[in-house]
């Protein structure tokens, strides 16, 4: 038997990124390569059952409203009962209505400049997500900006380096990758992984590996 199991979720109701297929199939390769298995879907009726077959919950590039009022719930007792959950880029555009969402991931999606080539600076290399990476990480991106800086409610992973690209509108504080506690769980959450070329990018699968073996404390 794998020695833990996770859930992916990829339900859109609003931007719904071309990628989505290729990040499935590349979470189900590390699991693969690792030693864990992979559940993937779009059903929100997956959130309304008992989740705890799952160490750790993947949203990926969800976006919109994507749960009912009964997976909310299970959701986030599931968190607070200990469960990982990890978010992958679009995942700060989701469930906007629902504060407990906004809370538990640290910060919301406001806008974003061109998809383009930029830096990230890591802040912290002692993370499974970030122990692999250089000081500055040269990767190709949205650089999403966020509502409010989530600093100081999480640990912050990386940072954009806004003077590397254009259009960059949070200026020298600008988490991009963080990690925190939430009640018994953890969360780790990337703002990275818009196309389709960063999920066959090496560097990319071990830092989403990372996120995701941290989460379930593996």
């Amino acid at each position: 038997m794998p020695p833990f199991r996770v859930l992916v979720y990829t339900r859109t109701t609003a931007y719904r990124h071309d990628s989505i297929p290729d990040a499935v199939a590349a979470v189900r390769s590390l699991g693969d390569e690792h030693g864990f298995a992979v559940d993937a879907g779009e059903d929100p009726g997956a959130f309304e059952e008992p989740l705890d077959a799952y160490a750790a919950v993947v949203f990926l590039s969800t976006s919109g409203e994507v749960l009912t009022p009964p997976g909310r719930d299970r959701l986030a007792a599931y968190v607070e009962g200990g469960g990982g959950f990890v978010g992958v880029h679009a995942a700060a555009c989701t469930e906007y209505g629902w504060p407990y969402y906004g809370e538990m991931l640290g910060a919301r999606f406001d806008r974003h400049p061109a998809y383009q080539p930029g830096k990230a600076v890591i802040e912290d290399g002692e993370h499974p997500a970030t122990q692999h990476l250089p000081p500055v990480w040269e990767f190709t991106d949205e650089w999403y900006d966020f509502r409010v800086s989530p600093r100081g409610a999480v640990r912050v992973l990386a940072s954009a380096d806004e003077s590397s690209y254009e259009g960059g509108g949070m200026g020298e504080d600008h988490p991009l990758v963080w990690c925190r506690e939430q009640g018994g769980g953890r969360v780790f959450y990337t703002a990275l992984g818009h196309a389709s070329g960063a999920y066959e990018d090496p560097d990319f699968r071990a830092h989403l590996l990372g996120g995701i073996t941290w989460v379930t404390r593996t």
